[in-house]
């Protein structure tokens, strides 16, 4: 018998059957749904840990400055610590066989700034011209700060993209004037754009760059007076904050991103770097130190782990759809039995009656992949826009639900397609 014989004669008898068909469908439309949704779900998540752990830098071992714990180190040994400094900079940029650069950074005390009558709640940061090359970040228009700028202590800025869209709007901002606190800087450039996400990376908080004010290093340490954002977080929670104050000394830089040459030697520079903190700091624990590489480790491993339970979770909706089938399918063989006796009866092979059962099970199972990629596809999108979390509906979880369909189709209905091709025609016959 001809193929399409036999799909003429399948579809004819799943269209009979409406409404059974449609409930047949049901467990693999839900499961190819959940496949589709928490595919999305893991490789939406998977690429926002990626862009934003190269933010931060693949290549990279990040120091912050924090007030040293207390239950661990004594008076008398934070008041030796002089604290995350340029000295500790110099120190670990000596190692030029394994670093290649490294990039002191000041955070300023100042939250707002502006420009006519408008304001932005904003970060200044103070560093060097090679801060760009030690990022991800990029320039949208004009430049970033040179060496001249520092070396001359000009008053220029370069504003991140969400800031300048709040003090200039749609407006050109280059060569406009922004009020840094009692200070005048010229807008010499404006950063792209930068994608942040939900800001956070296996517990790590991640800034929105988008909002930064960046100056010259050297403008800052000479016109601005240090501010220490973690020194004002204690004095706050603490009513004698002179006392907290005094233990130890207020760190003259408040970040420092360390570039290392090769990426196999990432591990070999983080050691590095913390042999040489915990040399001139005198063993305190005034310091920080963040792998960018390790979070992303870490954020492949948590991933992997999300998407094995998600996929198990799929697979049983859609193990469940295939019982499901069988079962109707084998009711079928039944209440078909005297049509099962009068084909053969007429020339109908074996072969013919079990591709025929074989064939109903997996376009049963194609169609419910087909109303399952549409209801896979409308929940990621409903997740990222009620949720807030990015989804990715990539080609190959497509590929892999239908796939996993016909194969549920072809394992489950093997067994009634078999059933009812073995079938004895005379028992057939006189089955009522």
């Amino acid at each position: 018998m001809k193929y399409r014989r036999i799909w003429d004669i399948s579809f004819d008898s799943l269209l009979t059957h409406k409404l059974r068909t449609f409930l047949t469908m049901l467990g693999v439309i839900f499961g190819v749904a959940a496949v589709i949704a928490m595919l999305s779900i893991g490789e939406g998540a998977k690429r926002e840990a990626l862009e934003q752990i190269s933010i931060l830098g693949i290549n990279n071992v990040v120091v912050y400055a924090k007030i040293p714990d207390y239950s661990v180190s004594t008076d008398q040994g934070m008041a030796r610590s002089p604290g995350l400094s340029l000295e500790d900079a110099n120190n670990i940029a000596e190692f030029t066989d394994l670093v290649a650069n490294v990039v002191p950074i000041r955070i300023e005390g100042i939250s707002q700034v502006r420009s006519g009558g408008e304001e932005a709640n904003t970060r200044v940061v103070a560093t060097l011209p090679s801060y760009i090359y030690s990022t991800s970040i990029e320039v949208g228009r004009g430049r970033f700060i040179s060496e001249i700028d520092d070396a001359t202590f000009a008053q220029v800025c370069v504003l991140g993209a969400a800031t300048k869209r709040k003090l200039f709007a749609f407006s050109d901002a280059l060569g406009k004037t922004v009020q840094i606190g009692d200070l005048n800087f010229t807008v010499i450039g404006v950063m792209a754009d930068k994608y942040i996400g939900r800001g956070k990376v296996e517990g790590f908080e991640l800034r929105n760059l988008n909002e930064d004010i960046y100056i010259p290093f050297n403008t800052a340490v000479k016109k601005i007076e240090r501010y220490y954002e973690e020194l004002a977080k204690v004095i706050a929670m603490h009513k004698e904050g002179d006392e907290e104050e005094m233990k130890f000394n207020i760190p003259e830089i408040d970040q420092m991103i360390v570039t290392v040459r090769d990426i196999s030697q990432v591990g070999a520079v983080t050691k590095l770097v913390e042999r040489v903190l915990i040399r001139r700091h005198a063993e305190v624990d005034d310091y920080r130190i963040v792998v960018p590489e390790s979070l992303l480790r870490q954020t492949q491993k948590t991933q992997q782990i999300f998407n094995i339970v998600m996929g198990a979770i799929a697979g049983i909706s859609l193990l469940v759809g295939g019982i499901g089938i069988m079962n109707i399918m084998l009711a079928s063989v039944l209440e078909r039995t005297r049509e099962i006796g009068i084909r053969r009866a007429v020339g109908a092979t074996q072969n013919d009656v079990m591709r025929q059962f074989l064939l109903e099970a997996v376009a049963i199972c194609l169609l419910g992949c087909v109303v399952g990629v549409a209801l896979g596809l409308f929940l990621s999108k409903a997740v990222s826009f009620y949720a807030k979390w990015p989804t990715v509906v990539s080609f190959y979880s497509i590929i892999l639900a239908v796939g996993v369909s016909a194969a549920v189709g072809m394992i489950f209905g093997l067994y009634p397609a078999r059933k009812a091709a073995q079938l004895d025609v005379i028992e057939a016959l006189r089955y009522e």
